[in-house]
């Protein structure tokens, strides 16, 4: 999920520098939402995901 994280910046960026904002608008915001989805999904896997000494 990282990793479309940081493709769709790219794209974001590129679209940008060649003027192209409402594309890189729209590949920002899709890059943000799915960080905050991959942020949460970690932090819950790091809560959840430990092991209690026995």
């Amino acid at each position: 999920m990282l990793y479309y994280a940081i493709v769709f910046l790219i794209i974001a960026l590129v679209a940008g520098f060649f003027g192209f904002f409402g594309i890189a608008g729209l590949a920002a915001s899709i890059a943000k939402i799915l960080f905050v989805i991959f942020i949460i999904l970690f932090i819950v896997s790091l809560v959840f995901g430990r092991r209690r000494p026995p």
